[in-house]
């Protein structure tokens, strides 16, 4: 089938097609198709060349168009499509959990699998709920997260969520969430790293518990990163004082690492970049490099042990799960990209191309649009000045880099640019060449 033809019968069902975050009636009417992988580059429908400044949404950090991927997924479907994981498993499972807790902070040992970032927050959810349950202080119902913060779009990840669009036509949220103030300030613009200005905002936690009582409390969800709202970079001190009051009285610390995960910063997650253990960790994107949906909770031994001793013996202990959890094929995508990040040292290039990547982002602040660039590691936030409704500059942008070789993700006016952990020196001149020629139009 040619290319045309292709294209005509995609073009003749765009309307069966209802696209998740995505202004549909403005798409279907000038569609943005891509259709082939390979690197760090996409193909569009069109068949022009596309170099991938966001990662897909920041899950193909091993670059696109892995064979060893496709070969592991393939050859697991021939063996064994799907198993379920109630009262039965695949092999597989244990495999990868084991490959997880060698990467994970110290004591996150226990992992428990879903099928994307937001089941991962929805599950760590019920899993600190039933920890409190099972060591008597069922009475911490209460979570706590932050304005602009992004925990996925399942209703317990809405309700921890911060930003306003994703939330208010959803009514019908999780109760007693306290949401602390984001960590962006005005005096920290063009902060390269973390912003020397700001940890005192983690007091808001202590203001939480003595507003509501600690020990009503269950647990404090933070992104070490905010990414999806434009990557803020935490405050030096903050994350170690969130550490601090959690530990003082006895609330969870769980980090949402499902953008920050996997080489993001410069290490496996970024607890370890920066120094602090939370006592959960979610995961998803790069767990699978995008190549299957999946999702996961890394959870310190001692919840687990709590959890299941607290049940009577051969009884369900923890009463959650999904259909797909550790689904095989998803399973031999993780242990196939892990190989991958080992084999190829994807961490720690990371880690060496970051300095690199930085300043030439950080070189783009001379643009007249560009309000503010924030970033850390291989993550990089470039917000561009508003003109009009917020949202409607940075959905223009990301229209006019399509159109001039570029995918990137932008939430409002925030460009979020985050490249495949293979990519050179090089591709980084060709992203940020693209970002200066269509911003400085402006």
């Amino acid at each position: 089938m040619s290319g045309a033809t292709q294209m005509q019968q995609v073009t003749n069902t765009l309307e069966h097609h209802w696209l998740p975050f995505t202004a549909n009636r403005d798409f279907k009417a000038d569609p943005r198709l891509l259709v082939r992988g390979e690197g760090v580059y996409y193909w569009n429908h069109k068949g022009e060349k596309l170099i991938d400044a966001s990662s897909g949404l920041f899950c193909v950090a091993a670059g696109h168009g892995r064979p060893e991927i496709a070969e592991a997924v393939h050859a697991q479907l021939l063996e064994c499509d799907y198993s379920p994981h109630f009262q039965v498993a695949s092999p597989l499972s244990f495999e990868l959990a084991s490959r997880l807790a060698r990467i994970t902070p110290e004591g996150l040992n226990r992992i428990f699998f879903a099928n994307s970032g937001s089941e991962a927050v929805d599950s760590a959810i019920k899993i600190a709920q039933a920890y409190h349950l099972a060591r008597g202080e069922g009475q911490r119902s209460r979570f706590v997260s932050r304005e602009r913060a992004y925990h996925g779009v399942n209703i317990g990840g809405v309700s921890l969520s911060g930003m306003i669009k994703n939330r208010h036509a959803f009514s019908a949220v999780m109760p007693g969430v306290f949401h602390m103030r984001h960590t962006w300030l005005e005096e920290n613009r063009f902060a390269k790293g973390q912003p020397e200005k700001g940890a005192e905002l983690a007091e808001d936690l202590k203001r939480a518990v003595d507003t509501f009582g600690g020990d009503t409390i269950a647990a404090c969800f933070v992104e070490p990163i905010a990414g999806s709202t434009g990557v803020l970079v935490p405050p030096v001190g903050y994350l170690e004082r969130l550490r601090e009051i959690c530990d003082q009285h006895g609330i969870l610390l769980v980090f949402d690492e499902v953008i920050c995960g996997f080489g993001r910063t410069g290490k496996a997650f970024a607890a370890q970049s920066f120094g602090v253990r939370p006592d959960m960790m979610t995961m998803a994107k790069a767990l699978t490099n995008g190549a299957q949906p999946m999702g996961a909770v890394a959870v310190d031994e001692k919840i687990y042990d709590t959890v299941v001793n607290a049940a009577p013996e051969k009884s369900v202990e923890l009463f959650h799960g999904y259909t797909y959890s550790g689904h095989p094929a998803a399973c031999a995508a993780g242990i196939a990209v892990q190989d991958i990040y080992q084999r190829e040292g994807l961490f720690e290039r990371a880690a060496e191309l970051t300095p690199y990547f930085q300043e030439a982002v950080f070189d783009l602040q001379d643009i007249p649009v560009v309000a503010d660039i924030r970033g850390y590691g291989l993550l990089a936030g470039i917000e561009v000045a508003a003109d009009g409704a917020p949202g409607a500059r940075g959905y223009d942008v990301t229209k006019r880099l399509f159109a001039r070789g570029m995918h990137i993700k932008f939430t409002g006016d925030s460009g979020i640019v985050s490249p495949p952990l293979v990519a050179e020196r090089a591709h980084v001149d060709e992203i940020c060449g693209i970002l200066r020629e269509v911003l400085s139009a402006y």
